[in-house]
């Protein structure tokens, strides 16, 4: 699996979604993954948590999955974010995604309804059986309110050839070890917690997807390179040069500081949310622009 998921490594920058008037400006989002291209990063995820997919309806997340498909125009890798809170619409989510060339979907364990261990084994064997990309499963318990294990894991594995990752959006470098150990280093673990990113990363994960990416795309992406060369030291330096812009992303729901501080930074001409999601507040603004500031992102 190694030699043939080479690509699926590094930094896939989750993109937002840019609003303009309630409706996706979808010229903008092409604006954004071409600003992903330029800035070395690996690939792109769409439709994952900082793109506000709950808030979007099933066809415009497919029409945003087929977009960024046509706007990387095979220069990377797009991986789309295709779960939901019910099997159907995950179906119908997954397959479109599959249809509009994704070269993997990432799955989100079911939201709300708490289920069983034996559930979502089940659950992800029919999304697997749906298509034939690589699967990476979803695990942010603090949204989901759903947590695995790496036996849950194991077993999944088990029914579906193709899954072959996880992004990790919690606090448990204990799971990461785990499951690195169970399911072999091949296993591809994504950070989905920003500020731990570089020990995720030390520890074996194979890389990101960091919401400071929008930013930084490069330096991002730079962090990756580095660790995987096996420079720690100089890895560490970059973690502090981005440790404080990762605690920035959760100063309120993300992405409402992303979007700002993007905004602000000419990436986005909107910094606009749908309800029950609002735009940052004037106080968040100035805590932003500090932030910004001591970054040396601006004057």
């Amino acid at each position: 699996m190694s030699k043939k998921l080479d690509w699926l490594r590094g930094s896939f920058t989750p993109i937002v979604t840019p609003l303009r008037g309630g409706k996706i400006d979808y010229a903008s989002f092409e604006r954004l993954v071409e600003h992903q291209i330029a800035g070395g990063s690996h690939g792109i995820l769409v439709n994952g948590t900082t793109a506000e997919p709950s808030l979007l309806t099933l066809s415009e997340r497919n029409e945003l999955a087929a977009v960024a498909v046509n706007a990387a125009g095979g220069r990377m890798p797009v991986i789309v974010a295709t779960g939901s809170q019910s099997l159907e619409e995950t179906l119908v989510l997954t397959e479109s995604a599959a249809r509009s060339g994704a070269a993997a979907v990432l799955v989100v364990t079911p939201y709300y309804v708490k289920p069983p261990a034996a559930g979502l084994v089940e659950y992800y064997a029919k999304v697997g059986a749906s298509v034939d990309i690589p699967l990476l499963l979803y695990h942010i318990p603090g949204r989901a309110a759903v947590s695995v294990n790496v036996d849950t894991l194991c077993a999944i594995k088990d029914r579906v050839p193709h899954f072959v990752g996880m992004k990790h959006a919690v606090n448990d470098l204990a799971l990461v070890t785990e499951a690195l150990a169970k399911l072999t280093p091949d296993f591809r673990v994504f950070v989905g917690l920003e500020e731990l990113s570089f020990p995720m990363l030390a520890v074996g994960a194979a890389g990101l997807m960091n919401a400071v990416g929008n930013l930084l795309p490069a330096k991002v992406a730079t962090l990756c390179e580095t660790v995987r060369a096996g420079d720690l030291e100089a890895a560490r330096r970059i973690h502090f040069e981005l440790f404080e812009l990762n605690q920035a992303i959760f100063f309120e729901t993300n992405p409402i500081p992303l979007k700002y501080m993007m905004k602000k930074l000419g990436l986005l001409e909107l910094n606009e949310h749908r309800l029950p999601m609002i735009s940052a507040s004037a106080k968040l603004a100035e805590r932003l622009d500090q932030v910004l500031r001591r970054a040396g992102l601006i004057v």
